[in-house]
C-alpha cells in the first residue's frame, strides 16, 4: 500500500510538473515575492566605483526589502553612504567617504509582502585587489649554453588573480615555442638555453582584470655563455682553471621540469575548466604528446595550449575522471607521467530548480527539489525564510526529504518555499511560492494576433492563459463547428496549437477558449501562410577577358505581401566596396573585370519570412592578344530624341559614341533654359553607362534644351551636338517664398522679409508676392499688399512688441501658388519700463551671495526678454573703514530668471547691488539699491615672515599681519620642523600666537639644521593660507662634508669637460672657474648645471691653465658648500698637429707597454698556483671588512673600520642619500623608473606610472682593493677594463 502511495505521488509530481511550467502569474493578481534580479554569490566589486548590490522582486502587493550582513540584521537607513533604490532592493554604497573595504562581508537580501517571503543567495562582496610587487634585488642569472632554465615570476597574489604575460623592454611580447614557454603558473621554462637567449629585460607582467592595471617585475638578465670561448679568453686570469667544472652540455634524454615524480594527482569540479601540464627539458627539445589511460579524450571539449605543453579539456563531467598520461621525446629517449584526475561536483540540479506553484482552493501539488552533487549533498528546507521545522504546522503539508506534497489546501496557505541544497564544494538555493488563488481564466496571448508563415513549413499559434484551477485550452476555426484536436492539429498542453505543416488552406480567423469552473474566456487570432521566395533565374557560371563587363542575372518569384531584400556576396563575405560592382534590383554586373574579381558570387533574396539564394562562379581571362592597346575618351554621343512629351516631363534618348577601349562609366545630361539663362549649360542628372534612355522632370515656362556627355576611365567626352528646343508652358507658381520672418527696426513697426523665388521658379511671366498679416488673436481679417521686385515691406504704425500673424504667397499672370503657411513674428520692440520688485539678498557664506527678484511683468519688458543683470560693488570693508572705490560688477543671467549667484565676494565688507531687467533693445530701469554684509572669512597669509638673530640653537621669526584681515584677527599658529640633507621632513612643531604678537623668539632648536617654517593667521571661521620661510641655525665650528666627489676634467677641441657625483639637498648648482695666477680682485667665472652632472666650459683660453670648482647654493643664510679646486691645462693650438696614433715611436712604445703587462700578468698567475700573496691577498688579510671601511673627507682615502652600518659605500664611489647607486644612461630602461614593480599600464600595455627616481639595477664596481672572491662576471669585467 504504501509502495502504491509513492507510485501515485511520483505520477503527480510529473503531471503537475508538466503544466506548470507555463503558468506565469499575472502582476495585477495576489501573490508572493520572486526574486527577478540579484547579484552574483561571488561579487568583486571595484575599489574605485560605487557598490552596487542588486536585489530585485516582484510580487503583488510590491514586495519590502531588507537585508542581512555577517549574519546579522543591516540597517541601510542608519549608513549615510548606503542608499537603498526606490521599489527595489538594490543598495548603491557610496565608497568617496569611506573605503570600499569596509563593506566587504557577506550580504543576503529579503523581499517579503503578506503572502510570503524570498531571499536571494550569501552574497559575498570583496574589494578587488591590485598588489605592488614585493621588491627584490635580481641578480644577473649566467648559464652554460644548452642546459634549462626557470625564470620565475612569482606575481603578487591578487583578486582575482592576474594574467600573466612576459615582455621586453619594448613591451613586446617574448617570442614563446616547444622550446620557451610559459607555465601556467607564470614562470618562463626553457628546455634548453641558446646563446641568443641571451638578453637583460626578461620581464614579467601581472594584468589584473578589474583594476585594468599592469604590474611589472624587475628585469630578469640572463646571460648565457660558450664554455670554451670564455675559458680560452680569461684562463690567464685564473691559472687555467675553467670557470665551470662541469663538462659541455651534450645531448641529453628528456627530464620533466615540472611536475616532479612519474605520477600526481589533481582535482576538479564539474562544469569547470581541468587544465594539466608537462614541461620537459632535454636536447634536443622534447616535443609533449597527451593520452587518456583509462579511454579516450573527448575531441569536442579538448584542446592543446603552449605548444601541446597543456592539456585542457572544457566544461568537465564525471566521466573525464582518470589516468592521464604526459609524454616527452625526442632522439635520445622517452620519460613518462602520470597524472590522476579526480572530479568532484558542487550541487546542480537534476531537472531544474523547483516551480512555483499555482493552486485552487482543495487542490493537491508537489513542490520537489531533485539536485545531485560529489559528495552527495544535504536538502534543506525553510518556509518565508525560517527552516521549516521552527514553521507553524500544516496538516496540508508534508515534507519527504527532496519534495514537499500539498493535499486539500485552503486559502490563506500562500508562502514561499526555499531549498537549500549544499556539499563541500558549494550550494544551491531557490524560492518557490505556493500561491492558493481562486480565479477565472483568461488568456494572456495578443488579441487579434497575426502569425505569418511560409506554405509547407510549421505553425505554432499561442494561447498563453491563467486561471485558477488552471485552465483547459480548446481550438476553433472559422465557423467553429468543431474543436480542432485531430490532424493536421495538435494542442501542446501549455496550449498552443501546432499545425505541422501549413497549407493556404489552413489561413484564417482561429479561436482559443480557456474553461475551467469559474468561467470562460475566447480569445481570436489569425494565420496567414505565404507563398515561398523563389529565385527563378540563377545567376550562371561566367568566364571573362580581363577589362570586360559581366553581368550576373537573380530573378525572383515571392509572395506579393511580402517585401524582398537582395543581398549580393562574394567568397562568402561582403561585396568590395568598389564603384565597378552595380547592384541593381535583379542582377550584379561588374564593369571593368580584373584578376580578383574572380571568385563565387552569391545572390541571397530575404523577406521577412524566408529566403532563397543561388551562386555561380566567376573566372577571368587574359584577353587574346592584341596589339597595344589605345585608350582615349569617349566620343559624344548622338542622336539626341525628344519622345513621351509631356507639361512636365520629356524623355531624352540617344546613340553612344565609340568607347575607345574604355568602358563608359556614366552619361550626364545637362541644359540650358534659353528663356531665363541664354549661354548657362546646368547639370541635370546623371545615368549609368549602361543605358541610353531617361524621363527628365522639367519646369514650367522653361525653352529647354538638352546635351550629352559619356564618361569613362579616360574623362569626359565633347559635349554633344544639342537637342532641339523644348517649351513648357507657364504655369501658377509650384511654390511660395521661404524665409518668412517677421520683426521690427522701430517701436512702431513691423518688417516682413522672405527669400523671393528665382525666373526658374516663378513658373510664369509677371511674378508677384502677395504680403499678409494681422495681430495675433485680436485681428480676424488678413490685411494684405502687394508686392514686386522686392523682397520686404514694411507696416508702420503699429503697436509696440505684438505678435503678428504673416503670410507670403507667389503670384503670377497665370495664378496664384499653394496657400502660404502661417509664420509669427513681433513689432518692434522698445526699453523697458519697469524695473524688479522685491529685490533682496540671502548671504551664503563669506564669498557668495544669492540675489532674488520678482519677474517683470511680460507687458512691461516691451520685447523679447533677454535677462537680468545684476550691477554690485563693494562700497567698504569692514575691517577698514575707507571706502576701497572698487568699479562695479555687472553679472548677467539669461533667460526668465528670478535668482542669481554673486560669487568671488571678500569677506568682512558691505556692498551695494541692483538690479534691471534688459530686451533686444537694451535696458529697463535700476532697481532701488540694496546693500548686503558678507560674514568673516579666513583671513589671508600674512604679509611677510622674516627669520633674525640666528644662533647655534635658537632664532628669531617676525611677520606683518594679512593684507585681507577677512575679519578680526584672533590669533596664529606657527608650525615647524626640520629637513635633513636628503630633503626629508621631521616632526612638525605647532606653537599658538596671540593675535597682537608679530615675532616670536624660537629656542632649544638643533644646531646646524635647516629648518621650514608655516606661520598662517586666524579669524573666527578659521585659519586661513600659511606663508612659508626656510632657515638655517648657525653652523657649528664643523661645516658638513662636501657634497660632490669624483670631479674630473678631460680637455678636448671643443673645451673642458667638467664631470663629478653630487648627493647634496641644494638645487642651485653651478661651476666657477678663475685663471690659476689671477689676483684677488677678479671675480670667478659661473656656468649654471642645471641639474645635470657635466658641463662643457668653451670659453677657456689656450695655453692656460684654470682653478675650477663646484658650487652648491643652499638658503640665503646658509653658506654654499664647495668641491676641491681642480686644476685644468688648456693646451696651445698648434700650428700644424700630428696624430700621435700614426708615429712609429708611439706605436713601438705601446707595444713594450703590452708585453711588458703581460709577463706581469704571467707571473702573478704563477705566484698565486704556488699559493704566494700578492697586494691584493695582503689587503684582504690586514682587513676582515673593507668594504664597510669609512672614507676620509679630506684625501678621499678610507680610513680605520668605526661603523657598522650596513650599506657604505665602496671605495671610489658615491652612494646619493636615497641609498641608490646611479647607473651609466646606457643602462638606463623604462624599469629603472618606479622600483620595479610600481610602474603600472593600462590594458594595451602602454606607460601610466609616474617617474619616481630611478633605482640601482646593477652594483658598482669594487676599488682594487676588494676582497671580492672572483666571478665570471668579474672576469668579464676585467677583460672590458683591457679592452
Amino acid at each position: 500500500m504504501m509502495a502504491r502511495r509513492r507510485m501515485d505521488a511520483a505520477l503527480l509530481v510529473l503531471f503537475l510538473g508538466h503544466l506548470v511550467t507555463a503558468l506565469e502569474v499575472p502582476l495585477d493578481l495576489p501573490q508572493p515575492p520572486t526574486i527577478t534580479h540579484q547579484s552574483p554569490k561571488d561579487f568583486i566589486i571595484d575599489p574605485r566605483e560605487n557598490i552596487i548590490i542588486h536585489c530585485d522582486a516582484k510580487g503583488k502587493p510590491h514586495p519590502s526589502f531588507s537585508w542581512t550582513r555577517n549574519g546579522t540584521h543591516f540597517d541601510t537607513e542608519n549608513d549615510p553612504n548606503v542608499n537603498m533604490r526606490s521599489h527595489s532592493g538594490t543598495l548603491v554604497v557610496d565608497i568617496s567617504r569611506e573605503k570600499a573595504e569596509h563593506y566587504e562581508g557577506v550580504y543576503q537580501c529579503t523581499a517579503r509582502n503578506k503572502h510570503g517571503t524570498a531571499v536571494s543567495n550569501n552574497v559575498v562582496v570583496r574589494q578587488s585587489r591590485s598588489p605592488l610587487w614585493s621588491k627584490e634585488r635580481v641578480k644577473p642569472i649566467v648559464v652554460q649554453e644548452g642546459v634549462s632554465l626557470m625564470l620565475p615570476c612569482r606575481p603578487p597574489a591578487g583578486l582575482p588573480p592576474p594574467i600573466i604575460f612576459w615582455m621586453d623592454n619594448n613591451f613586446q611580447r617574448l617570442p614563446q615555442g616547444k622550446r620557451v614557454s610559459q607555465s601556467l603558473n607564470g614562470d618562463l621554462y626553457f628546455s634548453n638555453v641558446r646563446k641568443e637567449d641571451s638578453r637583460n629585460d626578461y620581464i614579467c607582467y601581472a594584468r589584473f582584470p578589474h583594476t585594468q592595471t599592469i604590474q611589472q617585475k624587475q628585469p630578469i638578465t640572463v646571460r648565457v655563455l660558450n664554455l670554451d670561448a670564455i675559458n680560452d679568453t680569461v684562463a690567464a686570469f685564473y691559472n687555467d682553471t675553467d670557470l665551470f667544472s662541469e663538462a659541455p652540455v651534450d645531448e641529453r634524454r628528456p627530464i620533466f621540469l615540472i611536475p616532479s615524480g612519474s605520477s600526481s594527482s589533481k582535482m576538479v569540479l564539474r562544469g569547470h575548466i581541468l587544465e594539466m601540464e608537462c614541461i620537459a627539458e632535454g636536447l634536443p627539445t622534447p616535443e609533449i604528446l597527451w593520452s587518456k589511460v583509462s579511454g579516450d579524450l573527448p575531441a569536442m571539449r579538448t584542446s592543446f595550449l603552449h605548444y601541446n605543453k597543456t592539456l585542457r579539456i572544457v566544461n568537465v563531467s564525471e566521466s573525464d575522471a582518470g589516468d592521464y598520461r604526459c609524454k616527452a621525446r625526442n632522439q635520445l629517449g622517452t620519460v613518462h607521467h602520470t597524472i590522476h584526475v579526480a572530479v568532484k561536483a558542487a550541487p546542480y540540479w537534476i531537472s531544474g530548480a523547483p516551480r512555483n506553484l499555482v493552486l485552487a482552493p482543495g487542490e493537491n501539488g508537489v513542490l520537489t527539489c531533485r539536485a545531485s552533487g560529489t559528495p552527495k549533498p544535504s536538502i534543506s528546507w525553510a518556509m518565508n525564510g525560517i527552516p521549516i521545522e521552527n514553521s507553524p504546522k500544516d496538516l496540508s503539508r508534508k515534507v519527504e526529504d527532496d519534495t514537499i506534497i500539498f493535499t486539500d489546501v485552503q486559502t490563506g496557505s500562500s508562502a514561499v518555499y526555499q531549498c537549500n541544497v549544499s556539499n563541500d564544494y558549494g550550494y544551491l538555493l531557490s524560492n518557490a511560492f505556493v500561491n492558493v488563488l481562486s480565479e477565472p481564466p483568461r488568456v494572456l496571448t495578443e488579441a487579434n494576433k497575426v502569425y505569418q508563415v511560409i506554405t509547407n513549413s510549421k505553425a505554432l499559434i499561442d494561447c498563453s492563459s491563467f486561471g485558477s484551477p488552471i485552465p483547459k485550452i480548446t481550438w476553433f476555426k472559422d465557423s467553429r463547428s468543431s474543436t480542432l484536436d485531430g490532424d493536421p492539429y495538435f494542442v501542446h498542453d501549455n496550449g498552443t496549437l501546432e499545425i505541422n505543416v501549413a497549407q493556404a488552406q489552413n489561413s484564417g480567423k482561429y479561436t482559443c477558449a480557456a474553461r475551467n469552473s469559474l468561467g470562460i474566456y475566447e480569445n481570436h487570432v489569425y494565420l496567414e501562410v505565404k507563398e515561398p521566395t523563389r529565385i527563378v533565374k540563377q545567376p550562371e557560371y561566367k568566364v571573362v577577358q580581363r577589362g570586360r563587363s559581366v553581368v550576373f542575372e537573380c530573378k525572383v518569384k515571392h509572395d506579393p505581401s511580402l517585401i524582398p531584400t537582395m543581398t549580393w556576396l562574394k567568397d562568402d563575405g561582403e561585396l568590395p566596396d568598389d564603384e565597378r560592382l552595380i547592384v541593381d534590383s535583379d542582377s550584379l554586373t561588374i564593369t571593368d573585370v580584373t584578376e580578383n574579381d574572380a571568385g563565387v558570387y552569391t545572390c541571397i533574396m530575404n523577406t521577412t519570412l524566408d529566403n532563397d539564394s543561388a551562386s555561380a562562379e566567376l573566372t577571368v581571362v587574359e584577353g587574346t592578344p592584341t596589339p597595344a592597346v589605345v585608350y582615349e575618351r569617349p566620343d559624344p554621343p548622338t542622336d539626341l530624341e525628344l519622345t513621351d512629351q509631356k507639361k512636365r516631363s520629356v524623355q531624352l534618348t540617344w546613340t553612344p559614341g565609340d568607347e575607345h577601349n574604355s568602358p563608359t562609366q556614366k552619361f550626364l545630361i545637362q541644359y540650358e533654359d534659353s528663356l531665363h539663362h541664354r549661354g548657362q549649360w546646368h547639370n541635370l542628372t546623371e545615368v549609368p553607362g549602361t543605358k541610353t534612355t531617361v524621363h527628365l522632370k522639367l519646369s514650367p515656362h522653361a525653352h529647354y534644351t538638352f546635351r550629352v556627355l559619356a564618361l569613362n576611365a579616360e574623362g569626359f567626352s565633347r559635349p554633344s551636338f544639342p537637342s532641339r528646343v523644348y517649351k513648357t508652358d507657364p504655369a501658377a507658381p509650384d511654390e511660395n517664398p521661404t524665409g518668412v520672418r517677421g520683426f521690427g527696426t522701430e517701436h512702431n513697426n513691423l518688417v516682413i522679409s522672405w527669400t523671393p523665388l528665382t525666373g526658374f521658379q516663378s513658373n510664369g511671366p509677371g511674378l508677384h508676392y502677395k504680403v499678409m498679416w494681422r495681430q495675433k488673436a485680436v485681428d480676424l481679417d488678413w490685411t494684405s499688399v502687394t508686392v514686386a521686385n522686392n523682397s520686404q515691406f514694411v507696416v508702420s504704425g503699429t503697436p509696440t512688441f505684438v505678435p503678428y500673424e504673416l503670410k507670403v504667397q507667389a503670384v503670377n499672370d497665370h495664378g496664384a501658388g499653394p496657400e502660404p503657411a502661417i509664420a509669427h513674428g513681433y513689432s518692434g520692440e522698445d526699453l523697458p519700463i519697469a524695473a524688479p520688485e522685491n529685490v533682496q539678498a540671502v548671504v551664503l557664506n563669506s564669498t557668495l551671495a544669492e540675489i532674488h527678484w520678482d519677474h517683470v511683468p511680460v507687458n512691461l519688458i516691451r520685447g523679447h526678454l533677454k535677462g537680468y543683470k545684476v550691477y554690485y560693488w563693494k562700497k567698504h570693508s569692514l575691517h577698514k573703514h575707507n571706502p576701497d572705490h572698487m568699479e562695479k560688477d555687472i553679472l548677467t543671467f539669461s533667460g526668465n530668471h528670478s535668482h542669481g549667484m554673486l560669487p568671488g565676494l571678500h569677506p568682512f565688507s558691505i556692498y551695494s547691488f541692483n538690479v534691471r531687467v534688459y530686451n533686444g533693445k537694451g535696458e529697463g530701469p535700476v532697481s532701488p539699491t540694496q546693500q548686503f554684509k558678507t560674514p568673516e572669512g579666513v583671513p589671508g597669509p600674512p604679509t611677510s615672515l622674516v627669520v633674525t638673530n640666528p644662533n647655534l640653537d635658537s632664532l628669531t621669526l617676525e611677520w606683518s599681519p594679512p593684507r585681507e584681515h577677512n575679519g578680526h584677527i584672533t590669533g596664529y599658529t606657527l608650525r615647524y620642523q626640520p629637513v635633513n640633507n636628503s630633503n626629508e621632513l621631521g616632526p612638525v612643531e605647532e606653537l599658538a600666537l596671540t593675535a597682537n604678537e608679530t615675532s616670536v623668539t624660537l629656542p632649544h632648536l638643533k644646531y646646524s639644521t635647516y629648518y621650514k617654517f608655516y606661520l598662517n593667521a586666524k579669524t573666527v571661521t578659521g585659519a586661513g593660507p600659511a606663508i612659508s620661510q626656510e632657515a638655517v641655525t648657525i653652523v657649528d665650528e664643523v661645516r658638513p662634508a662636501s657634497p660632490f666627489g669624483n670631479v674630473s676634467s678631460l680637455v678636448g677641441e671643443d673645451g673642458a669637460l667638467i664631470s663629478w657625483e653630487y648627493w647634496g639637498p641644494e638645487k642651485n648648482v653651478y661651476v666657477e672657474y678663475i685663471l690659476e695666477n689671477s689676483e684677488g680682485e677678479e671675480e670667478w667665472q659661473k656656468e649654471l648645471v642645471n641639474g645635470s652632472q657635466n658641463v662643457m666650459l668653451k670659453d677657456l683660453k689656450g695655453g692656460l691653465s684654470y682653478r675650477v670648482r663646484l658650487v652648491a647654493k643652499g638658503h640665503h643664510d646658509q653658506l654654499p658648500h664647495c668641491s676641491k679646486e681642480l686644476l685644468v691645462t688648456v693646451p696651445a693650438v698648434a700650428s700644424r698637429q700630428v696624430d700621435i696614433a700614426t708615429q712609429g715611436w708611439f706605436i713601438g712604445l705601446m707595444c713594450a707597454i703590452a708585453l711588458l703587462i703581460l709577463i706581469l700578468l704571467i707571473i702573478c698567475f704563477i705566484q698565486r698556483n704556488k699559493g704566494g700573496k700578492y697586494p691584493v691577498k695582503e689587503k684582504e688579510d690586514a682587513h676582515t671588512d673593507p668594504e664597510f671601511q669609512p672614507m676620509k673627507d679630506d684625501d678621499c682615502t678610507f680610513g680605520e673600520y668605526s661603523d657598522n652600518e650596513d650599506h657604505k659605500p665602496l671605495k671610489g664611489s658615491r652612494t646619493p642619500s636615497n641609498g641608490t647607486v646611479k647607473r651609466d644612461d646606457s643602462d638606463d630602461s623604462l624599469v629603472d623608473y618606479g622600483d620595479g614593480g610600481d610602474g603600472q599600464f593600462n590594458e594595451d600595455g602602454s606607460f601610466i606610472g609616474q617617474y619616481s627616481g630611478k633605482s640601482a639595477s646593477r652594483d658598482t664596481a669594487e676599488g682594487h682593493e676588494s676582497s671580492e672572491a672572483p666571478s665570471p662576471i668579474n672576469a668579464m669585467n676585467s677583460l672590458n677594463s683591457f679592452v
